[in-house]
């Protein structure tokens, strides 16, 4: 396992739909740059949805990490589910996608947890490779 901190941005992308009834649909960019262990960049895509019960949400995304995982290159997909609110709090994962791994990290099996302290995002990285 590796831990570390990545920098996040986040940015609004156009949405084929926006929502009824009071739920807020969306579609976001994602920009990230890990430093740690994994010292790497990726660019994804999240939808996200948002309940009218204020802390309700719902996401799902697909990002691609490009970089060096303890110094072995390549590159690898990430793909995200959470949700926050109702009776299970908050659930978040983040699993590395079947046979992504590229160059050195062909094989890659893994999860992510993602932590949020003092404003600053953190992972922890069990993989297998």
């Amino acid at each position: 396992m590796i831990s570390g901190k990545f920098d996040l941005v986040l940015s609004p992308l156009e949405t084929y739909a926006t929502g009824v009834d009071g739920v807020k649909l969306g579609r976001m960019s994602i920009d990230k740059t890990f430093f740690g262990g994994l010292s790497a960049v990726s660019k994804g895509e999240m939808l996200n949805a948002l309940s009218p019960v204020e802390g309700s949400a719902g996401y799902v995304a697909i990002e691609q990490v490009t970089g060096e995982l303890e110094g072995k290159k390549g590159s690898f997909v990430l793909q995200h589910y959470g949700l926050m609110g109702g009776d299970r709090g908050r659930v978040l994962t983040l699993e590395v996608v079947p046979n992504s791994g590229t160059g050195e990290l062909e094989g890659l099996t893994g999860k992510m947890e993602i932590r949020i302290e003092g404003g600053q995002h953190y992972y922890d990285f069990e993989y297998h490779l």
